[in-house]
């Protein structure tokens, strides 16, 4: 993994990005907020932090890691002392026993080796009956195209096993339908992406995928260093179950508390 350059395949500030980008990202961190207040919480690959400003106002204390140095370097120089940034590897977190309420790690549970390690690491840094809560896209929807990097994705009944088996009492939750309006033009773009998945000229980076996105979605919109309440309206993601795989939406979230 040392080798690798996260900055491409991370959505990174200022970078051009849809309306529905922006969306999910308000949600990811609108939905860990109900979590957060008045606890000290740690972001694990938290990019370039746009959601710890948001979560700071709430929480007594946040802390932001990646393993992407730099990344980390730009996390910084936004943040100054405002907030705690650290270069970490989320197979050995370089934290106490016991030292947090609330874990987080959004779209980056994929990129781990190992991350069986991540959430024994999680499970040890939290406190008793804290939350660790996990965002991912759902392998199982139609128009799924794995990132590059990437180790594993998971599906609904997988997600659920990862966490329930290292102690976690797991509830699963969903956001973004992935079925669209049903207008002629949402009918193009889905197929248009389904055969540039299939013939695997779907661009490996977010650069890449931007040029893509303005020719199809026309104009986009830069990615702001802090989310806030009037970046998006909140749908809260909906409750499902671990039966069998989601085919309706395009994100998975898992919230384990540490029983």
């Amino acid at each position: 993994m040392g080798s690798i350059d996260f900055t491409t395949v991370t959505e990174i500030t200022g970078y051009n990005v849809t309306s529905e980008q922006l969306h999910r990202m308000y949600t990811r961190y609108r939905f860990a907020l109900d979590y957060c207040e008045r606890m000290e919480v740690l972001e694990v690959a938290c990019g370039t932090g746009q959601g710890l400003g948001f979560l700071a106002k709430k929480a007594k204390k946040v802390v932001g890691g990646d393993f992407d140095e730099n990344i980390v370097k730009l996390t910084r120089n936004y943040y100054k002392d405002r907030i705690e940034i650290k270069q970490i590897d989320a197979h050995s977190l370089p934290f106490d026993n016991k030292s947090f309420d609330v874990v987080l790690c959004y779209e980056a549970i994929y990129y781990l080796q190992q991350p069986e390690r991540f959430i024994a690491e999680a499970s040890r840094v939290l406190r008793d009956r804290g939350v660790l809560i996990i965002c991912t896209a759902n392998k199982d929807w139609p128009g799924f195209n794995p990132s590059p990097y990437s180790h594993k994705y998971y599906s609904s009944p997988e997600l659920f096993l990862l966490l329930s088996e290292k102690g976690f009492d797991v509830k699963l939750f969903a956001d973004c339908p992935a079925a669209g309006t049903g207008g002629i033009k949402d009918a193009l773009k889905s197929y248009i992406k389904k055969v540039a998945v299939k013939l695997h000229l779907m661009p490996k980076t977010m650069k890449g995928k931007e040029k893509l996105k303005r020719l199809f979605l026309g104009k986009l919109k830069p990615l702001p260093p802090e989310i806030t309440d009037e970046m998006s309206e909140y749908t809260p993601p909906v409750s499902i179950t671990a039966d069998s795989p989601n085919l309706d939406y395009k994100v998975l979230f898992a919230v384990g508390r540490k029983i």
